[in-house]
C-alpha cells in the first residue's frame, strides 16, 4: 500500500471540516457538494473489501428518492448484498477520519479486517441521472486506482442492475450474464415464458402506465421495452425529459402523499405504477369510478406474490416453506390476511431492507416487501434445484405449474429490490390470474393508520425489542403505550428512533382514520414528556409532512384468492 500516493490523491478530495457522516442501510447520503472525499474513500473500501473476500465488489452512486441536489454512495457484497455490518463501521470511521489521519484508519482497517494487500481486487461501478453523479463516480475510480484496484465503470444502470452484476461476476455467470443485455434477456425471457400460460389475453392486461420518477429506471425500462413490446405495453411518464428527479413524482412521493404524480393523468380503473429515483421501489394504484385514489403498496405485493407461489406449490404437492418477511410498518390488515386467510407464515424484523434479506434466506422460498415497495423473493439452492427438477419430471398440470415456479425463480432479481423486475412479475401474476387491479386491491382492506415524528433532544434515549415493535427505555412509555392502545379497537401503536436525526417516528393504526389519529397524537405527547421532547408538544389534529392518508377500513374480506 502507497501511502504517500494515497496521501497525495487524498489532497485532491479533501474532508470538509467539521463534516461527520453515518454509513447507514442506504449507505452514505447527504448535499452532493459534500460527498467528493466521501467517494474517494469507498474507492479505497471497496479494494479492500474485494482483497479480503476475493471477490468483485460494487459502488454504486446515487441517492435513490432523495431531492436531486443529494447524491450517495452504498457498496455491494459478493452476492449483490449490502454491505456487511462490520464494514459499516470501517466505511464510516473512513468517511470521517481527518485528512492527516485518513491512511492510517486506513491500514487499522486492514489490519482488523485481516485483509491480504497482495491479493488482486476488482470493483464494479454503476451511477444515476443525477447532475453530479458523472463527477461523483470519477472519484470512486481515483479511489480505486490509487490502490492499485481493477475496475469496470457500467455508467448509467439502476441500483438493482448493479446488485445483478456483481451476484452474476461472483457466480461464474451461473446466475446470468453481467451485462445489460443479459439482464434483459434473463428477465423478458422468463416473462414471455410465463405470460403464454395465460387463458385471458384483453388488452386491460397489456397496457401500463408507468412514472418513473425522472430517474434512471425511464433509460433502463426503455431499454427492457424492446424485449417485451409484444406481451406488455408500457407508457413512460416522468422520463426524465423535462421534470426534475424525485420531484413531486416517483414511488416514495405517491406513498407519502397518497395522490397520483404530477404528470400522470389517470383514467377510472386504469392501472398505474411508480418507480423511485434508482429504480428499486414500486408501488402501484388507481383511480376508482368516483375518482377516489387507491394506493397498492408492498404490503398488498408482497400479498400477491407469496399467494401466487403458495398456490403453484399446492398445485405440484410440493412441501417447500415459504415465509413472508415484514416490518413493524406493514399494515396489521396484510398480515391477518396471509396468516389466516393464506396460512402463510410471517416474520417481522426491523425496519432497513438488509435485515429483511437475510430473514428470508431462512426460507425455501422467502417473499420479502416493505410498505414502501422495496422488495423481492429469495430461493434457495435446494429450493431451485428442486423446482428445476420436478419441472422435468412431473407430468400435465403440475408440469405447467413447475415450470411457472421455473419462470419466477429467473424473473426476480434475487440480488435486491428491483422495480422493473417487481413490475414484470406483479405483470404476469396479473394476467395469469385475470385480476384487475381493483381485484387485486380488494383482496383486504387497509387499516387506517398515521405515522407522526417527535423531536427529541436525544434520539439515543429511545431503545427497542421485538422488532422495533417494544420499547424498552425510557421507564414508562411502553406502558404508557399499552394503555392507550387498548382505547380503541384493531389497534397497534408503536415508536422507534430514526437512525439518522434526533426525531422519534411513531406509527399507529386503528378502526378509523379519526382513531388512528387520535391514537397517533396520544402516543406522540406520551413520547414528548417521558423522552425529552423539544419545541411545542405535538398538537391535535395537526397534519405532519410525510403523515400517510388511507382510506377507510370498513372489512377484513374473508375470501380466498381468485382462481383463474
Amino acid at each position: 500500500m502507497d501511502l504517500d500516493a494515497i496521501t497525495k490523491y487524498s489532497a485532491l478530495h479533501a474532508k470538509p471540516d467539521g463534516l461527520v457522516l453515518q454509513y447507514g442501510t442506504a449507505g452514505f447520503r447527504t448535499k452532493a457538494e459534500h460527498l467528493d472525499h466521501v467517494m474517494f474513500r469507498m474507492g479505497l473500501l471497496a479494494v479492500l473489501r474485494s482483497k479480503q473476500t476475493k471477490s468483485t465488489i460494487g459502488v454504486m452512486v446515487t441517492a435513490s428518492h432523495n431531492p436531486e441536489e443529494d447524491n450517495g454512495v452504498k457498496l455491494v457484497d459478493p452476492l449483490g448484498e449490502m454491505l456487511a455490518p462490520s464494514w459499516e463501521e470501517h466505511a464510516t470511521c473512513l468517511a470521517n477520519a481527518e485528512e492527516q489521519d485518513m491512511p492510517r484508519v486506513l491500514m487499522d482497517i486492514s489490519v482488523k479486517a485481516a485483509v491480504n494487500l497482495q491479493q488482486d481486487a476488482f470493483v464494479v461501478i454503476g451511477r444515476d441521472t443525477r447532475p453530479s453523479s458523472e463527477k461523483l463516480s470519477q472519484s470512486v475510480i481515483d479511489g480505486v486506482t490509487v490502490l492499485e484496484g481493477q475496475f469496470h465503470d457500467y455508467g448509467l444502470l439502476t441500483t438493482p442492475q448493479l446488485h445483478y452484476m456483481v451476484y452474476c461476476r461472483n457466480t461464474s455467470g451461473q446466475y446470468g450474464k453481467a451485462t445489460i443485455e443479459g439482464y434483459c434477456q434473463k428477465l423478458s425471457k422468463a416473462f414471455t415464458e410465463l405470460t403464454k400460460q395465460a387463458f385471458c389475453s384483453g388488452d386491460e392486461y397489456r397496457s401500463l402506465k408507468v412514472d418513473c420518477a425522472n430517474g434512471i429506471g425511464a433509460l433502463k425500462l426503455r431499454e427492457m421495452e424492446h424485449y417485451i413490446s409484444q406481451e406488455l405495453s408500457v407508457q413512460l411518464l416522468n422520463d426524465g425529459t423535462k421534470g426534475k428527479l424525485n420531484h413531486l413524482c416517483g414511488a416514495d412521493f405517491v406513498k407519502s402523499h397518497q395522490k397520483p404524480p404530477q404528470g400522470m393523468e389517470m383514467k377510472p380503473n386504469e392501472r398505474c405504477c411508480s418507480f423511485d429515483g434508482d429504480a428499486d421501489r414500486i408501488v402501484y394504484y388507481y383511480l376508482d369510478v368516483d375518482g377516489h385514489f387507491h394506493l397498492i403498496d408492498g404490503d398488498k405485493i408482497a400479498t400477491l406474490i407469496s399467494s401466487f407461489l403458495k398456490e403453484l406449490l399446492l398445485e405440484i404437492g410440493e412441501s417447500l416453506n415459504i415465509g413472508v418477511v415484514q416490518t413493524a410498518y406493514a399494515n396489521g390488515s396484510s398480515t391477518r390476511y396471509l396468516e389466516e386467510v393464506m396460512k402463510v407464515p410471517v416474520y417481522c424484523t426491523k425496519t432497513g431492507v438488509k435485515h429483511l434479506h437475510h430473514k428470508a434466506q431462512e426460507f425455501d422460498i422467502g417473499v420479502y416487501f416493505e410498505a414502501n415497495g422495496h422488495g423481492t423473493v429469495l430461493f434457495s439452492k435446494a429450493a431451485e434445484i428442486r423446482i428445476k427438477q420436478l419441472a422435468k419430471e412431473l407430468e400435465d398440470k403440475k408440469r405447467k405449474a413447475a415450470k411457472m415456479l421455473e419462470n419466477v425463480i429467473d424473473l426476480f432479481n434475487q440480488a435486491a429490490g428491483d422495480a422493473i423486475s417487481d413490475m414484470l412479475v406483479i405483470e404476469a401474476i396479473l394476467t395469469l390470474k385475470g385480476l384487475t387491479v381493483q381485484q387485486w386491491d380488494a383482496l383486504y382492506m387497509d387499516l387506517p393508520n398515521r405515522q407522526l415524528k417527535v423531536k427529541v433532544a436525544d434520539r439515543q434515549v429511545i431503545s427497542t425489542t421485538d422488532a422495533e415493535r417494544q420499547v424498552v427505555t425510557p421507564p414508562g412509555l411502553q406502558e404508557a403505550i399499552n394503555d392507550l392502545v387498548k382505547k380503541y379497537k384493531l389497534s397497534r401503536a408503536f415508536v422507534r428512533p430514526s437512525g439518522t436525526e434526533d426525531i422519534v417516528r411513531v406509527y399507529a393504526e386503528a378502526d378509523s382514520q379519526e382513531n388512528a389519529d387520535s391514537l397517533a397524537h396520544a402516543v406522540s405527547l406520551a413520547v414528548f414528556q417521558l423522552a425529552g421532547g423539544v419545541g411545542e408538544p405535538p398538537q391535535p389534529g395537526k397534519i405532519h409532512e410525510g403523515c400517510w392518508k388511507i382510506k377507510p377500513y370498513y372489512q377484513l374480506l374473508g375470501t380466498s384468492f381468485p382462481s383463474s
